[in-house]
């Protein structure tokens, strides 16, 4: 009959070493999963990020800065407003209505101005005084030293698209200088002012 003490035998050193190398590459696995899963995460959530801004931007509403006194005293060259994009997605453009957008005459460049004529109305301009259908427009958002003395011809304003002046009509180029806007121009309503803290307000 053999005798044992209980205690086990040393491993040889050239046992020892692979055994070691086991351990370090089955910790270092973990660690790179996990890395990874951190990288990822990161990678998804600014996906995300961008991915809302662009649809924000593109669909809901966006920030401007005016450029320009067409559109005195409402806004101010300088005033930074955001535009409702998805207004017009729910209901159609109103007369009075300040509106976005691009330029009949070059679609790489925004204007800003109110609505004055809709489709099918007739509109004129006699010595300042804006006419629409036969009726004298009552503008109070056009102060009188605003308005000028000009007078343009009567137009009827064409299917699918609307008659647009600045509020500052001796400052302002329009309609009357470059004809009616298409509807799909039309890409947003301004709706607020939001700088100067000072002047922060709606836009109506």
């Amino acid at each position: 009959m053999s005798l044992s003490s209980g205690a086990s035998e040393p491993l040889a050193p050239e046992a020892v070493e692979p055994l070691v190398s086991s351990l370090l590459v089955t910790d270092a696995a973990p660690r790179r999963l996990r890395i990874l899963g951190i990288v990822w995460e990161f990678i998804h959530d600014i996906s995300v990020a961008v991915l809302f801004c662009f649809l924000l931007i593109t669909f809901v509403g966006q920030a401007f800065r005016v450029e320009g006194t067409s559109m005195l005293p409402l806004l101010e060259s300088g005033d930074r407003i955001l535009v409702n994009k998805f207004a017009y997605r729910l209901g159609p453009v109103s007369r009075g209505d300040v509106v976005v957008f691009w330029s009949p005459l070059d679609p790489d460049v925004s204007f800003i101005k109110r609505v004055i004529g809709l489709p099918g109305d007739d509109v004129e301009v006699r010595r300042g005084v804006v006419i629409v259908n036969g009726t004298p427009l009552a503008e109070a958002y056009v102060p009188t030293r605003f308005r000028g003395d000009e007078s343009t011809q009567r137009v009827t304003v064409s299917q699918g698209h609307y008659f647009v002046l600045g509020d500052h009509r001796n400052s302002s180029n329009d309609s009357r200088s470059w004809g009616e806007v298409p509807r799909k121009y039309i890409y947003g309503r301004a709706a607020f002012r939001v700088w100067p803290l000072g002047r922060m307000s709606g836009l109506h």
